[in-house]
């Protein structure tokens, strides 16, 4: 628990968060991944879980879709959860190619975040799955979250890069102690490569 509480005051300290929100996120986070494992840790190996600010992602693979909807089920028994977005396909396994591809990609899109003064790298998370980024986290305005999109989309290996972030404005010089929210409409996926798929017909949302 202290040392929960410590790490969650250090990311509030760079982040433009509060400490009890990023706990609460690490919390959630880790409850949905254990409660995954338990159901099936084989099945669910490749399922990736992402939570930024009460939004909750879903990427990476499933093995068929009786998984795909007790990963959905999991996600949404959360009150807290604002949105859950489902980016799970079905089927894809994950080889050591693929896994060693997209990790490069991650670290080459943190080195060119960091290195944008367009954008504050830090908050920003990061999935990749098989060449697909999902962005997750905030960005002070809509330009910001743009360049954030465009950065991840110039990376080798990248097949399409989709957004979740939202935009939120705060107050110098606390920002991550007095953020002023005004609530958005959930942020609708933004995508970058390709033609977004269609929903798929099961996904209920919040």
């Amino acid at each position: 628990m202290v040392a929960g509480a410590a790490a969650g005051v250090g990311m509030a300290a760079v982040q433009d968060r509060t400490a009890g929100e990023v706990m609460d996120d690490g919390h959630i986070y880790a409850d949905v991944k254990g409660r995954l494992m338990a159901a099936d840790a084989d099945g669910f190996r490749d399922t990736h879980v992402e939570v930024y600010d009460d939004n909750l992602l879903l990427s990476g693979a499933v093995p068929d879709e009786q998984h795909h909807q007790a990963a959905l089920m999991i996600a949404h028994t959360y009150p807290t959860i604002h949105n859950v977005y489902d980016e799970l396909v079905i089927g894809e396994r994950t080889t050591i190619g693929n896994a060693i591809g997209d990790e490069f990609i991650i670290t080459q899109i943190r080195t060119r975040l960091f290195a944008s003064p367009h954008v504050r790298a830090v908050n920003i998370n990061l999935e990749v799955f098989h060449g697909n980024v999902y962005l997750m986290g905030t960005a002070r305005t809509d330009e910001e979250l743009r360049t954030a999109a465009e950065i991840a989309s110039t990376v080798g290996g990248v097949r399409r890069v989709v957004s979740f972030m939202q935009v939120v404005q705060v107050r110098e010089p606390n920002y991550y102690a007095a953020r002023v929210t005004t609530p958005p409409p959930a942020p609708q996926p933004q995508y970058a490569g390709e033609t977004p798929p269609p929903p798929p017909a099961n996904l209920t949302g919040n």
